[in-house]
């Protein structure tokens, strides 16, 4: 590649990978996919997954790959679950993470736990050697070519998030969506491969001229038009990525400054899984995008309020919902407020050090703002003491010595 690909890379990376909530949307017999999604043990665990029951979402999942041996689908499904588990342990499933390239350009220490990478890569490599174990019987096996597809998305996912290894997850990436070329070159009834296609043509479609150009020549060619017109068909149809697909849709809305649109999505998705902590947290963080400070505000402190009931979240991460709370009333002026949810995000059981991190640097930030830089200094040593050699780490050393600003 040329000195050009970097830029590719990351922008690429940044669409294809940075984007799930969570997957899985069991429609009705009205498109074409492998079988075992429709049976009642998969929508139990996935009903599981959607409450944030990582744990009990792969207990059963492992119950239904133990009853398929040699099946790919039920390999992944493994994979699939362990991977959210793993992400959203390290705080890496609230998409305001991802509304800058910062995320990908700057240094970044994620505790990596390295039982589970192995676990997850083993799993990967368990369901491509199942694929490819059928595929050599009959290469046009439409679910195995789906199931390996899937299994080589969520090993990029997990290289992309966790380890920021962009190179290897861009190679796997572009083997999961030649993989659900195919399946829509032989079954264009098969909706689910629609979301991992509809988004590479996406990407590549909205690459600034001279780029799609440079990719052009190399036969890489995209639509934006065409990439949203597949999410909408895996949005509207699909049985195992719908979600995923609007999730898509909507980071590319927000990017795009299309905030109506993407807080109806995330809107319809809260309404439909009432339960599931992460939908609420992103029609909050939605609202704080779109300017719509106060209504936010109300949002954030509603699911804090929603969390004080027992049983209504089954594993909510309440230090996302402070950060997005502490945000959004630091931009309505309203600094000491702000301050208390910063630091009531730190101090969560849950918060995972890169998290920490952030909330204490917001917070100094904040008591700088309310001309405290003796309080914003201890805030900007706890950054220190928790990471020196980070983005935030780096941010703190520059405050210590001059006061944060936002003019």
């Amino acid at each position: 590649m040329s000195s050009k690909a970097p830029y590719l890379r990351r922008f690429l990376l940044f669409a294809l990978f940075l984007l799930p909530l969570q997957s899985m949307s069991l429609r009705a017999d009205t498109v074409d996919t492998d079988p075992l999604n429709r049976t009642p043990e998969v929508r139990e665990a996935f009903a599981r997954f959607y409450l944030l029951d990582y744990d009990g979402a792969v207990a059963r999942f492992e119950n239904i790959r133990a009853a398929h041996p040699g099946d790919p689908l039920a390999t992944a499904y493994v994979l699939h679950a362990r991977l959210f588990r793993e992400l959203y342990r390290l705080d890496l499933l609230d998409t305001t993470f991802y509304a800058n390239d910062g995320f990908l350009t700057g240094k970044h220490t994620v505790v990596e736990d390295p039982k589970v990478r192995d676990e997850i890569k083993a799993l990967s490599d368990q369901s491509v050697n199942e694929a490819n174990a059928l595929l050599k019987n009959n290469s046009n096996n439409i679910d195995a070519l789906f199931a390996r597809g899937w299994a080589r998305s969520l090993d990029a996912v997990y290289l992309a998030m966790v380890e920021r290894n962009f190179g290897p997850a861009l190679r796997m990436a572009l083997g999961a969506r030649s993989d659900h070329d195919k399946v829509l070159q032989l079954d264009p009834r098969y909706d689910d491969a629609k979301m991992v296609v509809g988004i590479y043509q996406y990407v590549i479609g909205a690459l600034p001229f001279g780029f799609k150009l440079l990719v052009g020549f190399a036969g890489i060619t995209g639509s934006k038009t065409k990439g949203m017109e597949l999410l909408q068909d895996a949005a509207n149809h699909a049985v195992l990525t719908s979600v995923e697909a609007r999730t898509a849709m909507m980071l590319f809305l927000r990017r795009e400054a299309k905030y109506p649109q993407a807080q109806q999505m995330a809107r319809d998705l809260s309404t439909q899984y009432p339960h599931d902590f992460l939908f609420l947290l992103e029609d909050a963080n939605l609202e704080k995008d779109a300017g719509q400070g106060l209504k936010a505000i109300g949002s954030y402190q509603a699911i804090l309020l929603d969390a004080k009931k027992p049983g209504f979240f089954y594993n909510p991460h309440l230090e996302l919902a402070y950060f997005g709370l502490g945000d959004t009333l630091r931009g309505q002026n309203m600094y000491g407020d702000a301050a208390k949810a910063f630091l009531a995000g730190s101090q969560q059981p849950t918060t995972s050090p890169e998290l920490k991190r952030r909330c204490l640097l917001a917070a100094g930030q904040t008591y700088d703002l309310m001309h405290d830089h003796t309080e914003a200094r201890v805030e900007y040593q706890a950054v220190l003491a928790n990471g020196a050699n980070t983005v935030q780490g780096d941010q703190a050393k520059k405050f210590l010595k001059t006061p944060y600003s936002n003019h």
